[in-house]
């Protein structure tokens, strides 16, 4: 049997197992998980945009 692979949590750091026994993977516990679906819901990560000018002229008419 292979030894798991493990990570730090994404949110606090934790060693944790990134196997099927870990529910929460990747990370540590249920409330790591919350805290950073709360983080995406309220907008604090956000993922850039590079801005396209013909779309925005298209889109203004032009």
């Amino acid at each position: 049997m292979t030894a798991p692979r493990i990570a730090a949590c994404p949110r606090c750091g934790t060693s944790t197992r990134l196997d099927p026994q870990n529910v929460w993977r990747p990370f540590c516990s249920e409330r790591c998980k919350l805290i950073d679906l709360g983080d995406w819901m309220s907008g604090r990560y956000a993922l850039p945009v590079a801005e396209d000018p013909e779309a925005a002229a298209d889109q203004d008419g032009e």
